[in-house]
């Protein structure tokens, strides 16, 4: 596990270079207990995903699906209140001495809303599948956590204590 990865499960890419590989995981207790303490959410009580990496040029493509149920604490009623979030994502990753490798730009950088993503530049030759969907999992995190059914009431407004009242009370009349 790296140092700042609350859950780590590296695959190489030289295993995915000879074909496929299918990774099923299931964030165990103590795991869940640092992704929620990285994610700021009360409790991780389940965190499961599948992810096939196929190869992609000299690196990898992830095609990752994932479930979570948490529980966080409503920002209106102070009440914790659990969620069931899902998602998938699709993203390729190249070694970091790939030819491959997106090139730097200069300070002009065009930038094409319907292209593709760029292929993420690993740091060395394994993928952290369980960095990328502890990553997509707090894409998906309300960070306003409403619980449902919960509304906001204003409070009604204060009357100005009339002048006369003061003076009322001066004199010791209830």
């Amino acid at each position: 596990m790296t140092e700042d990865a609350p859950w780590s499960e590296e695959v190489a890419l030289a295993e995915v270079s000879r074909g496929k590989v299918v990774r099923v995981l299931d964030a165990g207790e103590a795991d869940r207990k640092r992704i929620a303490r990285a994610l700021g959410i009360d409790q991780l009580d389940q965190l499961e995903a599948r992810i096939t990496l196929t190869p992609w040029l000299d690196g990898a493509e992830i095609d990752g699906r994932w479930c979570a149920s948490i529980e966080q604490t409503c920002g209106l009623s102070l009440d914790r209140f659990a969620s069931e979030l899902e998602g998938a994502f699709l993203l390729r990753v190249l070694p970091p001495d790939s030819p491959n490798a997106p090139r730097e730009q200069g300070p002009e950088v065009a930038v094409d809303p319907d292209a593709e993503d760029p292929a993420d530049v690993l740091d060395g030759e394994t993928v952290d599948v369980a960095a990328y969907v502890v990553e997509h999992l707090a894409m998906e995190i309300d960070p306003f956590p409403r619980k449902p059914g919960a509304s906001w009431q204003a409070p009604p407004p204060e009357e100005p204590e009339s002048p006369f009242a003061v003076l009322k009370g001066l004199k010791g009349e209830p």
